[in-house]
């Protein structure tokens, strides 16, 4: 079973996301939260599997809220999705600097939604390829968002480790990482998912992330 619990201030979003979920014999909204600190501790009281966060809130902005959750460790096993009405944005991004491990825009068809949180729940990041690259391309690119490498783990890394983690960082999927690599789809995700551990990555979409603060990858070589 499938624990979300549901954070936005807009108790119609809320019970729109709820009574969809609601239906489905694999997922349970075990509660609710009407800002981020509201989120916090619902999160440590239910442990859910998946918070969905709407990234404007009063008191504790989603962004804040993913930030906390991702910093204790009780809430390791907890995957945070940010929703948002803009779509791709800073905030969008800033996001997942915190800790989120994807985004879905409000609007989305409801297969598309129910969907992606299953993905969540296995732990995979709600990044695809072409959203890893619009990432690139409008923010990690920028000067803000570049970094030194010190200190972030990267020296553990195996060579083909690393080799995994760039084209990760470049927007291609397990499988296309595999041709690259010339090794099999299952051997480049064991590849990708030792590098998480080592760089104590969250999920997919921290990888990406730390990729290019820590200077692994060039926003010029993407």
């Amino acid at each position: 079973m499938i624990r979300v619990l549901l954070v936005d201030d807009q108790p119609l979003i809320r019970s729109g996301f709820r009574a969809l979920l609601d239906l489905e014999d694999d997922i349970e909204v075990v509660a609710e939260a009407a800002n981020g600190q509201e989120a916090l501790e619902r999160a440590k009281e239910h442990l859910p599997d998946i918070a969905l966060i709407d990234i404007q809130m009063p008191v504790v902005d989603g962004i804040e809220a993913t930030r906390r959750i991702a910093a204790d460790p009780a809430l390791a096993g907890m995957h945070v999705v940010i929703l948002t009405n803009y779509g791709l944005d800073e905030y969008v991004f800033d996001a997942l600097r915190a800790g989120a491990a994807g985004f879905l825009v409000k609007d989305i068809v409801p297969a598309d939604f129910l969907h992606a949180v299953r993905v969540a729940a296995r732990g995979d990041a709600l990044l695809a390829p072409s959203i890893t690259r619009k990432l690139i391309n409008r923010y990690v690119t920028q000067p803000l968002h570049t970094g030194t490498g010190a200190g972030t783990g990267l020296e553990e890394l195996t060579s083909r480790e690393r080799e995994a983690v760039v084209l990760v960082a470049q927007g291609l999927s397990n499988e296309e990482i595999a041709g690259r690599m010339v090794i099999s789809p299952l051997t480049a995700k064991t590849h990708i998912n030792r590098a998480m551990a080592k760089l104590h990555a969250r999920d997919r979409a921290q990888l990406v992330v730390l990729a290019y603060e820590s200077g692994l990858v060039s926003p010029r070589n993407s």
